[in-house]
């Protein structure tokens, strides 16, 4: 939903009003605590409250944050954490570091936040790692096929130490970019209309010789090609003309993200394949956090903490409660309302996918972008090392009981 449509009943010239008075930023950092409709006075009076808390002090920095096509309305379907965030640090930093939210795609999008950040324009943005790929190439080393085995994989290996030598210091390194926290979903499978009045899909063969969008993710594409799935580049933002017109069978990304964008009327099925990550992650130029200084540095680093927190509870709740991700499906889910079918595979059938693209099963697919990646590194296995991290907790382990830990502090 972008701003210019109703927000929970907010005409687009009532919430251009409120903010000509009180700012775009306050008026959708206030809006994203409403957890349901709101009302103009309502929204007035919190934007009043927001603007008046953020403008007290003159800040010492004014951060601007470029998130892609998310507002305050979507950020409460895929909980990615940008405005809590935003919202915690300003807090915690008694005002002396103010951000301003640019969403909507007006200051960048999913592909461009990230080079728009490494020039300058932004000081931090937000969109999935794989579509930033492009811009930072390191991001691939989140993407081999299968490394993650489900959601509480990918929240423990950000929680973990190991994330910093094997994530985080490398992308610093390379790109400029401080990796700040992320949501945590696994790719699938989101078939067109065309699936409206086919079976649900329950193995991989079904989906042999479809055609599928592919984001900017290099890594990817080795894992749709090894499983007969023709990766097709299609932007993000052209992914729903491109389902609605059947000019592809499918798009490869998750749940919430169909949810969020307002995909659903135009997919039938949501097959979770699961084999590679969705990570919409949020991140900061290297250079701006370095000007900071040792105590707003800390509280940047606690906001991230305390925003990955709030996104392992949020966005595992929402999968369920708004989204419509599970069996059965409850009423009233946006996957619900729009006749969504959940394709969740057996785990035979996850494993045969798994056989016929992972590193584990098919080492020589991924021979060039591994040992590329392991030089950028510094020369660690980076599959094996994030392969073996992750194992260190039960398979079973569900994501919201992951054990929340401060990455960098080892």
């Amino acid at each position: 939903m972008k701003v210019g449509d109703k927000l929970s009943g907010i005409s687009r010239r009532d919430l251009f009003k409120i903010a000509g008075q009180y700012g775009l930023s306050s008026t959708l950092l206030a809006a994203g605590t409403f957890g349901g409709a709101m009302s103009v006075a309502n929204l007035a009076s919190a934007a009043e409250s927001t603007y008046e808390r953020r403008f007290s002090k003159e800040a010492r920095f004014t951060l601007k944050f470029g998130a892609a096509g998310f507002n305050a309305r979507n950020l409460l379907i895929e909980r990615a954490g940008a405005l809590e965030f935003a919202r915690d640090l300003e807090a915690r930093t008694d005002g002396e570091i103010r951000v301003e939210f640019i969403g909507d795609n007006q200051i960048c999008g999913q592909v461009s936040c990230v080079e728009k950040t490494q020039q300058g324009i932004v000081d931090i943005y937000a969109a999935s790692t794989q579509n930033s790929a492009g811009g930072a190439p390191y991001l691939n080393v989140l993407d081999y096929a299968y490394m993650f085995r489900n959601r509480a994989d990918q929240y423990h290996f950000l929680y973990s130490p190991k994330s910093m030598a094997l994530l985080r210091e490398p992308y610093e390194r390379r790109h400029g970019l401080k990796f700040l926290f992320s949501h945590a979903e696994l790719r699938g499978i989101q078939l067109g209309l065309a699936w409206e009045d086919k079976e649900t899909v329950t193995s991989v063969e079904q989906l042999f010789g479809t055609k599928n969008r592919v984001t900017g993710t290099q890594l990817g594409r080795i894992a749709m090609t090894a499983l007969n799935l023709n990766p097709v580049p299609v932007a993000w933002e052209e992914t729903l003309d491109g389902l609605k017109q059947g000019l592809i069978d499918g798009a490869e990304t998750w749940a919430s993200a169909v949810a969020y964008a307002n995909m659903s009327p135009v997919v039938s099925q949501s097959v979770h394949l699961n084999f590679f990550c969705g990570t919409e992650h949020t991140a900061m130029s290297a250079s701006v956090f370095d000007s900071l200084g040792g105590d707003l540095q800390d509280a940047v680093m606690e906001s991230s903490y305390w925003a990955q927190t709030h996104v392992q509870a949020a966005n595992e709740a929402a999968l369920v409660k708004t989204v419509g991700q599970s069996d059965p499906q409850l009423p009233g889910t946006i996957f619900a309302e729009n006749n969504v079918r959940n394709a969740f595979l057996s785990p035979e059938e996850i494993r045969k996918a798994e056989e016929m693209c992972s590193p584990e099963f098919q080492p020589q697919l991924w021979e060039e972008w591994r040992e590329r990646i392991n030089g950028w590194q510094g020369g660690a296995d980076t599959y094996q090392e994030i392969y073996d991290e992750v194992r260190t907790i039960d398979a079973n382990t569900l994501p919201e009981n992951v054990e929340p830990r401060r990455w960098w502090k080892g």
